[in-house]
């Protein structure tokens, strides 16, 4: 009989914060996981359920299994929520599970990828001092500077080879990740200073979300024995790139991909692939308070920090935002949605996206002509006489385009939960956005 061990069963709240409930079972009981049943109370979550009714479970999925790379005799599993012996409708996951039906009933599967990216400091310190009886936040960033200085003089020290600290770091997370049974397929330093770059392979919808949550949960405790933290925040520093989370996708039916087309001479995509880019920039509006969900998510999607402001497309064009990768064999043909960040919830943001294409699809919605030059440049005279629409500049307007323009996720979305998540971010943009910033007392202290 083995000993005992610390199982973390873990779920998704809505606003896609990784939750966990930890128990110290027989070593033994691993090899039944789905028989171990975890509970959690769901007033104390984001979004999920009021006080007078609050008692939710947790049923490990065995696919998720894996040892904490970090911390020896230790597992980690993710879970579905349930409330009783149903499915709990607020709990994201389901909404990923249900997209994957809504696909199979167009007789489809898709292929997702995402990219992760993030970048390594010394350390961030956040808190709340006290000073003669008066109570201030306290925030702190370490490293970059230095990086800024001594590391990477250069700023577009895209793809250089790495040494020291960084080096060290990265060799970890691969280590950590692979441990975890996740296999980095690229990894690589980004456009700012101290950004990296993280792919995995790709899959279903549920599959790519499960991986995006146990990477960022990896890459923060394996960095964190180092005494480095990764910031998966949108736009962490002013007057450098921020982060994206960069959604790939393809629609396969009976094996073949039917996003493309070898006969189309522009990109080698199908008319299926244009109704689904089409549903995109239909709905990218309402898309953007789901993929960017933040009120930092817009001090990132701002020009000339290859971020995409504009809804138009474009093959191999890095300011649009539905680009198309030039694919070199046909099975690679597929889109690339730009403007998601590593804040969205990845269940619900992945699933939006693919509804939104497929309402394209269904509704056979003209994506218009592509752009094949940087948007960023495009005079808004001309933007106008295109057709370009640009994507909201707040998250306050996001939520407003999100509650007169979501029909088209309830083949998959509760109501309810997009309503409650709607309520969430209004009171979070309104928390932030009233929240003085140090920017504020440089511009006008001497007002």
């Amino acid at each position: 009989m083995g000993g005992k061990i610390w199982l973390d069963i873990m779920f998704t709240d809505l606003l896609g914060v990784l939750r966990v409930v930890s128990y110290r079972i027989d070593e033994d009981r691993i090899s039944k996981i789905s028989e171990v049943i975890g509970k959690t109370d769901g007033s104390s979550v984001y979004g999920f359920t009021g006080i007078e009714d609050s008692d939710l479970f947790l049923y490990p999925i065995e696919g998720t299994l894996a040892r904490a790379s970090w911390e020896a005799g230790r597992y980690i599993v993710l879970s579905r929520v349930y409330k009783g012996r149903e499915r709990f409708s607020r709990d994201p996951r389901l909404v990923a599970e249900k997209t994957e039906e809504v696909l199979g009933g167009w007789g489809y599967e898709a292929l997702v990828s995402a990219e992760p990216e993030f970048f390594i400091v010394d350390k961030i310190d956040v808190g709340i001092e006290r000073n003669k009886g008066v109570y201030s936040q306290r925030l702190k960033v370490f490293s970059h500077e230095m990086a800024l200085e001594h590391l990477f003089p250069v700023k577009r020290s895209y793809q250089m080879p790495l040494e020291g600290r960084f080096e060290q770091a990265v060799t970890e997370i691969i280590r950590g990740l692979e441990a975890m049974g996740i296999r980095a397929e690229v990894i690589h330093h980004e456009v700012a200073i101290s950004q990296f770059e993280l792919n995995f392979s790709g899959g279903s919808p549920t599959y790519v979300s499960d991986t995006i949550q146990l990477v960022k949960l990896g890459i923060r405790k394996i960095l964190g024995r180092l005494g480095l933290q990764p910031l998966f925040i949108p736009k962490p520093f002013w007057g450098d790139n921020g982060s994206g989370l960069h959604i790939h996708i393809s629609l396969w039916r009976d094996g073949a991909n039917i996003f493309h087309d070898e006969s189309d001479r522009y990109a080698g995509i199908s008319q299926v692939c244009r109704y689904f880019i089409g549903g995109l920039l239909e709905h990218g509006l309402s898309l953007s308070a789901i993929v960017s969900p933040t009120v930092n998510s817009y001090k990132r999607l701002v020009p000339g920090y290859e971020a995409p402001v504009y809804l138009t497309w474009g093959r191999s064009n890095r300011s649009a935002a539905v680009r198309i990768p030039i694919a070199m064999s046909r099975d690679r043909t597929r889109i690339e949605y730009r403007p998601p960040d590593p804040t969205s919830n990845p269940y619900l943001a992945v699933s939006a996206i693919i509804l939104a294409g497929i309402d394209g699809i269904e509704r056979k919605i003209d994506p218009g002509d592509p752009v094949d030059e940087n948007v960023y440049k495009i005079t808004p005279e001309r933007r106008r006489q295109l057709g370009i629409k640009s994507l909201p500049r707040s998250l306050d307007e996001a939520l407003d385009n999100l509650e007169s323009d979501y029909k088209y996720l309830l083949r998959a979305f509760p109501k309810e939960l997009i309503e409650a998540y709607i309520e969430l971010k209004r009171e979070e943009a309104r928390r932030v956005s009233s929240t003085p910033s140090p920017i504020e007392y440089m511009e006008y202290l001497h007002l």
